[in-house]
């Protein structure tokens, strides 16, 4: 088995990556990479695993934040909600797991099952079920092409463990949880079913975490050199930019558990004159110029600070920022005709189809992968 064990230089660009490709959402990443680099001073190890290189039976499942950013920034987990989690899991199923991977690498939620695994010793599945960052449960690869909807589990930072045992869909499950997640101060971490190995194999994003890196340690390595940055982005993703300019208006309320809101982006430099709104439910929904919507779900909308390349999360919007506003190209597997059901914009209320900005492709695993010793 090869494997990709992380060193604190390769947290740090990880964590830069998933900010990027968090879409505004899926919460801060410094916590967690605080987290998991003090987890790396105390002698553990984060291995990192290929999709292709699990075995067809292994157990896999999926760990992340549930909640609204603007909570989860300020409520700190405790750390052991992953942990208690999986014992819950396996205690309920009678077998063990054999890998993590998480639901979604976007923002801290990329950095998750990394916490839990270096604690149990586990591998991380080089993979996701988005690419990105979504607002709700069901808006996985996974859960499009069938994942089971049972069982589930929640756990918050006081002890609490919730298990679903039944649920009649994934959008009823995403009630379900949504609703605990708000007893529980609305941010708790949550798995859902069990996957195989071949399951993750083919209906997972690959190598997420890889493509993470490589945004990372593009952004990295460019200030470092005193570039751009932003423009280092754009290369490393196929993306491209939407505007450069700052935020001067910013409408936003945590309702139901979740980030909504609108921002508005008036255009500086040679974007002078221009102006988009931007709509939010945790993630960045659609971009609109005027009466054009330029970007929608789910395709990338990524905001990112215009001197640093640091992605800005939607609970950090404040008027005055100075931003470039970035769309980049959705994985291939959440362009299908049936995913589009659950991801597109008919599936956040819009009234209109999805049309794609760039051309997909999936994203290759770094060249770390190493025997193990």
């Amino acid at each position: 088995m090869k494997y990709w064990t992380l060193t604190e230089a390769d947290i740090d660009r990880i964590a830069v990556g998933c900010g990027i490709l968090g879409t505004g959402g899926g919460g801060s990443t410094y916590h967690g990479s605080l987290r998991a680099k003090a987890l790396l001073r105390e002698g553990k190890r984060i291995r990192m695993v290929r999709p292709a290189d699990m075995a067809p039976d292994a157990q896999i499942i999926g760990i992340g934040g549930i909640g609204a950013p603007t909570v989860g920034i300020e409520k700190i987990a405790e750390g052991g909600e992953g942990v208690r989690l999986m014992h819950a899991l396996e205690r309920h199923m009678g077998r063990k797991v054999d890998a993590l991977l998480g639901d979604e690498v976007g923002g801290g939620n990329g950095i998750a099952p990394m916490l839990t695994a270096a604690m149990v010793d586990l591998p991380v599945v080089d993979a996701d079920g988005m690419g990105r960052a979504f607002p709700e449960v069901q808006m996985t690869t996974f859960f499009i092409h069938g994942q089971p909807v049972q069982p589930a589990a929640l756990a918050d930072a006081d002890g609490n463990v919730l298990i679903v045992t039944e649920a009649t869909t994934p959008k009823m499950l995403e009630k379900l949880l949504r609703a605990s997640t708000i007893a529980m101060g609305c941010t708790a971490l949550m798995t859902t079913a069990p996957m195989s190995g071949d399951f993750v194999r083919r209906f997972g994003v690959p190598h997420t975490t890889s493509q993470a890196w490589s945004l990372g340690n593009a952004v990295l390595n460019a200030r470092a050199a005193k570039e751009d940055p932003v423009e280092a982005i754009l290369r490393q993703s196929g993306g491209m930019r939407l505007m450069r300019g700052k935020v001067t208006d910013i409408a936003r309320r945590v309702s139901a558990g979740f980030n909504r809101g609108t921002l508005t982006v008036a255009g500086l430099d040679e974007d002078a004159g221009r102006s988009i709104a931007i709509e939010i439910q945790n993630e960045y929904l659609i971009a609109r110029e005027g009466e054009t919507i330029i970007t929608m779900v789910p395709d990338l909308i990524c905001i990112v600070d215009s001197e640093t390349g640091r992605a800005i999360g939607t609970e950090e919007l404040r008027y005055g920022l100075r931003i470039d506003v970035l769309s980049m190209p959705a994985p291939v597997l959440l362009r299908s005709e049936i995913a589009l059901e659950s991801v597109g914009p008919r599936a956040f209320g819009y009234d209109f189809d999805f049309v794609p900005v760039g051309i997909s492709a999936d994203a290759p695993a770094v060249p770390q992968y190493e025997e193990d010793a």
